[in-house]
């Protein structure tokens, strides 16, 4: 077992104690959000892994409705 901590930009996403620690390439979802492993790295007692995750799409309002609301 390893202490796998994910990393995207220099913020620690995520840390669990796993029996399989991912390969690069790997497709990983972390909280809900898929993203594909770069690399990784082995320090001491703990296993670093930099990931890209998808960027969220958010939900633009349509044009402006000309109608009165009520």
């Amino acid at each position: 077992m390893a202490v796998v901590h994910f990393v995207e930009e220099n913020t620690v996403l995520l840390c669990q104690l796993l029996n399989h620690v991912p390969s690069e390439d790997d497709a990983v979802k972390i909280k809900g959000r898929k993203g594909k492993v770069l690399s990784v790295k082995n320090i001491e007692d703990l296993v670093q892994v930099n990931v890209v995750l998808e960027k969220k799409v958010k939900n633009q309002p349509l044009g402006n409705d000309k109608k009165k609301k009520r």
